[in-house]
């Protein structure tokens, strides 16, 4: 057993557990958007970013891919955390806003805007549909070619694959392929439509108070008003 500090406490994790699955394990809510528990993790939208480290030496990390460590120092709400969420969350709005998990997500944070030019993208490059493909389909009938801006999935030498039994898992755990509960054409970028309270804790202290949804926090505040 490993013991590390998360958010204040010690606490143990297992030898091979992830940042994230040790938060989980103490019911501490991570969002999470390429992460997927049957398949293996990759890091790519960095929505699960937590804070290692203290002082000028923390440093923010992808939890599902950072291993736990013996006398690591965690924290999965800071003030920091959370500014970094909420930016991964506007860039994928601005990539593909027709995504009903993507705008779930600005909702639960709060995201009323994002500051970057919108693209309506199909694809946010998250790898969720080549992972399922390969490790849960056993087809490997899909994958990642080019870089940078050229970067997309597609099969070999985009032709129609013979790996491919059309199975349809690539498109059940695509996130881009889920439009949004207005509809296709909805008014604006951002949905709003469930939006939560944003914890008002972060605007006072450097960690969040709680990490109830909504914020327990939150709550009080709108009974005084």
């Amino acid at each position: 057993m490993l013991t590390l500090r998360l958010n204040g406490v010690d606490v143990q994790a297992e030898e091979g557990w992830t940042l994230l699955e040790t938060a989980k394990f103490y019911g501490l809510p991570i969002p999470t958007l390429c992460y997927h528990e049957g398949l293996s993790p990759y890091g790519a939208c960095r929505l699960c970013l937590v804070e290692i480290g203290e002082g000028e030496n923390a440093k923010l990390v992808s939890s599902c891919t950072y291993p736990a460590e013996e006398g690591l120092v965690v924290r999965t709400h800071s003030k920091r955390v959370e500014q970094a969420r909420k930016m991964v969350v506007e860039v994928l709005l601005a990539t593909c806003p027709s995504s009903r998990t993507i705008q779930d997500l600005a909702a639960s944070m709060g995201v009323q805007m994002t500051r970057f030019k919108v693209k309506h993208e199909d694809c946010i490059l998250c790898g969720l549909c080549v992972r399922m493909c390969a490790e849960q389909m056993q087809g490997k009938a899909i994958g990642f070619v080019n870089r940078g801006e050229s970067r997309k999935i597609t099969t070999p030498f985009d032709i129609r694959s013979e790996e491919c039994r059309f199975c349809g898992g690539c498109m059940y755990i695509c996130p881009a392929c889920q439009l949004r509960c207005q509809g296709p054409e909805p008014p604006g970028v951002v949905c709003g439509s469930c939006l939560n309270v944003s914890p008002v804790c972060l605007e006072k202290y450097d960690d969040a108070l709680c990490y109830l949804d909504p914020c327990c926090q939150c709550l009080k505040e709108e009974v005084k008003k």
